[in-house]
Formats: C-alpha cells, sequence, structure tokens
C-alpha cells in the first residue's frame, strides 16, 4: 500500500468542519483491504441512560465505509454517497473507545458492500453493520 500514514493523514483533514470532527472519529490504521477509524465512548455519544448510542456507532460505521470507499476506489473520477446501511448492536459500551474496521465484501464499479465490524477496546463485539455504498462519476 502506498505511504499509510499519508493515506491516513488525507482521510483525517477531510473531517474538518464534519460529523465525524463533532464525534471526534479518527481514522487509524490501514491496510491493503481494510480501513479502521476509532470514536471515543463518552457523554457526547451517549443514550441517556449511559451507553453508547446505536446512531452514534452507525455514523462511526458509515464515516469508516465512506472513506474507505473513497481510498480504495478512483475517487478521482467518481464520488461515493451511502445508499443503505443496517446494523445489528449486540454488546453495549459505557467508556472508552469503539473501533470500526470497514472490509470489501463486493466491490463493483458502480455499488460495493461493506462488511463494518465495530469493536470495544478489548476487541469484543459491540455492532456488526453493513454499509452498500454507489459510486458516481463525477461531472465538470
Amino acid at each position: 500500500m502506498a505511504d499509510k500514514e499519508k493515506m491516513l493523514a488525507r482521510c483525517n483533514a477531510i473531517t474538518k468542519n464534519t460529523l465525524m470532527e463533532t464525534l471526534n472519529i479518527t481514522y487509524t490504521d490501514i491496510g491493503e483491504d481494510y480501513l479502521t477509524a476509532r470514536m471515543p465512548v463518552d457523554e457526547k455519544v451517549h443514550q441517556p441512560d449511559g451507553v453508547l448510542h446505536g446512531g452514534a456507532t452507525v455514523a462511526l460505521a458509515e464515516s469508516v465505509g465512506s472513506a474507505a470507499s473513497l481510498i480504495f476506489l478512483d475517487n478521482e473520477k467518481v464520488f461515493i454517497r451511502g445508499v443503505e446501511i443496517a446494523a445489528n448492536h449486540v454488546s453495549s459500551v459505557r467508556s472508552g473507545y469503539v473501533y470500526a474496521t470497514a472490509r470489501f465484501l463486493h466491490k463493483g464499479r458502480t455499488t460495493q458492500l461493506w462488511d463494518i465490524k465495530v469493536t470495544d477496546g478489548d476487541g469484543k463485539l459491540v455492532s456488526s453493520c453493513k454499509l452498500t455504498t454507489i459510486s458516481l462519476p463525477k461531472t465538470k
């Protein structure tokens, strides 16, 4: 893979003034077939009873999947949009960080299907998400 640190810096730079910045989502690792991001779990992303809100989890999952599409597709020629996301929340988190790792299940020219696992700091599964993205040609 091209310079890993450069790619992560690029991903983190595009979060300025976005939901990702609001949620303190940071891209932390990249490989040949995956991208990982982390998000702190604190009162900003809690439900009223003090556990991680499922909506914040889904925002993390869509953020990492969409950023992965930008990296692994020809983003000079296409722009990416999320089409559908589904999440199964299997355990709760009260504090620390959650990590989302996106991997392709299908890499088509037009549509892509991502498998995104969200885990806690110990690697325990928090949510299993599927994201469908579409790549559309940029027009000048």
